[in-house]
């Protein structure tokens, strides 16, 4: 039982609330997912740089010389946004390749946990309202994010296993369900040369969304594809630079709830998730249909 938010906002001017909205939904959201949380953040960015957001395993540790390391391995300034336990380092574009391996090379210190032009991964165990606290989300500014509340069942409470899962360049995804198939789907992608860091299931549905992207699919296509291709039970919201998508499986057990105003577009796992957003006695609520994908986007 764990809980997903999510918020799109299409009117410009509420981008400075976006964290502020989304703190208060992840709060609500504490009781389905006690253990650990995460949110994903799309704020600004240019094609020019891209975002590594990097974990480190121990307290204190020292991203500013990391920083360091990594603007006289390429060349250029390498500045890095420093939230707890989390470095977000702003690399040029065409030397990401070098500090990927410079970051991988320290070893267990450190992990990479997503990448992209404008997305910001935070993640780590403990109640979900003192997870958001802790990374400042109130303060965070964005077009659009998603947001996640764990409660482990097949797997470890850890940090590695919390969500969002990132695979792919400006790519995650949240996951509130079970998937049966997932070890040899995992063996499948990693004979097409996928990795993957835990034995999760929701980063094995993460790494089949970016094969299939790879493939030539959209995101909508590779979510309909899902469809056949994933076993269990699910209820997905994916992020992407442009926007996010929505997808629940065929018989939609996993509770789920959209709004929609002139707005915004809102998803909870529970209306009340949805209950403290302005506007929000004026919106369109629906629950999503099974096997049926949503997708908004930045035009």
């Amino acid at each position: 039982m764990c809980g997903i938010v999510g918020l799109f906002l299409k009117n410009e001017a509420l981008k400075p609330e976006l964290g502020k909205m989304m703190s208060g939904m992840l709060a609500t959201m504490c009781d389905r997912g006690p253990d650990s949380a995460g949110f994903a953040v799309y704020g600004a960015g240019d094609r020019g740089h891209v975002k590594l957001t990097v974990r480190a395993m121990s307290p204190n540790y020292d991203f500013a010389s990391l920083a360091g390391r990594l603007s006289e391995a390429v060349g250029s300034s390498v500045p890095v946004d420093i939230r707890e336990s989390h470095g977000v380092f702003i690399v040029p574009e065409g030397a990401e390749q070098i500090a990927r391996k410079i970051i991988e090379a320290i070893g267990d210190d450190v992990r990479i946990v997503g990448s992209g032009t404008r997305m910001e991964i935070y993640k780590e165990v403990g109640r979900p309202d003192a997870v958001g606290r802790r990374f400042h989300l109130e303060s965070m500014a964005g077009s659009h994010g998603i947001a996640h509340t764990r409660m482990a069942t097949e797997s470890a409470v850890t940090t590695d296993g919390a969500h969002p899962f990132s695979t792919g360049r400006d790519q995650c995804l949240v996951h509130n369900g079970s998937l049966s198939n997932h070890n040899a789907l995992r063996r499948k992608l990693k004979r097409n040369g996928l990795s993957f860091e835990t034995d999760n299931d929701t980063e094995v549905a993460a790494g089949y969304l970016t094969w299939r992207i790879s493939q030539g699919d959209s995101l909508g296509d590779a979510l309909k594809h899902s469809l056949d291709d994933l076993d269990g039970f699910y209820t997905f919201v994916v992020g992407t630079e442009d926007g996010f998508g929505v997808l629940r499986d065929p018989i939609a057990c996993k509770p789920a709830v959209m709004a929609e105003t002139d707005d915004y577009v809102a998803f909870g796992s529970e209306y009340r998730a949805l209950a403290g957003l302005p506007g929000i006695e004026k919106a369109n609520v629906w629950e999503p249909k099974p096997a049926t994908v949503y997708f908004w986007e930045r035009h």
